[in-house]
């Protein structure tokens, strides 16, 4: 039995050999998993139901087993700022510029072959996808 927080086995494994540079998707509900995700990632369902799990729960687990080093959305083309954008920066420590992508620069950037691990969550909200980087982990001192 593991003591950490994350515990769904497929997410493990895809996070464990994934390094600095990989890169993983959160998706809402209205992502095209199949089409707009990389060929060689994992792609893990958390989509239970409409609503469970969200976006902003599964990116807090996340953000918590990983260093992340960057973090890009998806924006509108016009109009304001979707308000779980500020939720991802909190998830995120508060002070992660979260970098904005337009619908296809994101699309190409989640099928980049950096990205390992695709998550498919119950998010409703629209614009609800967040795109991490993996940093670092610094040695023990």
């Amino acid at each position: 039995m593991l003591k950490t927080e994350l515990l769904h086995p497929e997410i493990l494994s895809a996070l464990a050999m994934a390094g600095h540079g990989s890169k993983v998707l959160i998706a809402d509900s209205n992502y095209p998993f199949t089409t707009g995700s990389a060929a060689d990632a994992e792609i893990v369902f958390l989509n239970f139901a409409p609503g469970k799990l969200n976006a902003v729960e599964v990116l807090e687990v996340i953000a918590r087993a990983i260093p992340v080093e960057a973090a890009e959305v998806m924006v509108p083309d016009e109009g304001p700022e979707p308000s779980i954008f500020a939720e991802f920066r909190a998830a995120l420590g508060g002070e992660m510029q979260i970098q904005g992508r337009t619908r296809f620069e994101f699309y190409e950037e989640a099928r980049s072959e950096d990205v390992c691990l695709t998550i498919a969550t119950g998010e409703q909200r629209i614009y609800a996808n967040v795109l991490l980087t993996i940093g670092v982990v610094p040695p023990a001192k």
